[in-house]
């Protein structure tokens, strides 16, 4: 099995799938990074010491979490707002709780999608925090960017698919939305060795492992030239399945996004075979 994640994820999940019995490969399809366009690192700077002036505020990964408050966030003042924090997804919600706990912030005030929700993502966090939102509520949106894409301002609302949805949501609802980017997505850099590992993994009884649809762009960018119609894609949303569908995988299997679901579909899938 192939993951796809980036690194620091990656190699998480590497670990948790081999205690399971599972062999694993790991070739990261998104390098994380600093954003690089200096006026979006000057406008997250203002949102780090401004956020805590926010009604809500939504970080879209944990890797935005990481991103947001690695520079440094300061514990909130005394008597000042109660701001709530939305995660879209259980490993979302552990990065804020760690995150929060280090200034003195509970995780009570974290909201995100139920565990038995059918999914983990913007329309599902929505029934969760609607009822929160009055006109004049401030939402600020913490997310990253794709290296290559022309920059809008640094404080638009242009996201992606899912937080597109829920920022025309929020601002329907008379809230003021606003967001930052806290990180840069990057297509890899592989060595010669990744890019054969991912060529042999193209072959029949190979399985890989998407999470997010620029992933799957991403390799189509980065192998070109490759058939991936003899492999197989497990993968955690609807969008995602599309994607792999377009580059060409010809056996896609959704599943839920949480590991004890994708070990379900893995076991699945192993006695189908």
């Amino acid at each position: 099995m192939v993951v796809t994640r980036p690194e620091r994820e990656a190699h998480n999940w590497a670990r948790a799938l081999q205690a399971e019995g599972w062999a694993v490969t790991v070739l990261p399809l998104i390098e994380i990074g600093e954003p690089t366009d200096p006026q979006a690192l000057a406008w997250l700077d203002r949102q780090r010491r401004a956020c805590w002036q926010a009604d809500a505020v939504m970080l879209v990964s944990a890797a935005a979490v990481h991103h947001f408050f690695a520079a440094g966030v300061d514990s909130p003042p005394a008597g000042g707002r109660r701001t709530r924090f939305w995660a879209p997804g259980p490993g979302t919600a552990r990065a804020l709780a760690n995150a929060l706990h280090s200034l003195g912030v509970g995780e009570d005030r974290i909201d995100s999608p139920p565990p038995d929700a059918s999914q983990f993502d913007s329309e599902h966090l929505w029934p969760v925090i609607a009822s929160q939102l009055k006109p004049g509520a401030r939402v600020l949106i913490v997310r990253g960017h794709s290296a290559g894409v022309e920059n809008a301002p640094p404080e638009s609302v242009v996201a992606g698919t899912g937080r597109d949805w829920l920022i025309r949501r929020c601002e329907a609802a008379g809230a003021q939305v606003q967001t930052c980017v806290a990180y840069e997505r990057r297509a890899p850099m592989w060595s010669m060795a990744e890019h054969a590992s991912a060529q042999a993994a193209a072959a029949p009884g190979n399985l890989w492992l998407f999470s997010s649809s620029e992933a799957v762009n991403h390799l189509k960018q980065v192998m070109s030239s490759t058939d991936w119609t003899q492999a197989a894609a497990l993968v955690t949303h609807p969008r995602i399945a599309e994607a792999a569908r377009a580059v060409g995988f010809g056996n896609v299997t959704e599943s839920r996004p949480a590991l004890a679901d994708v070990l379900r579909s893995l076991e699945l899938l192993k006695r189908h075979e």
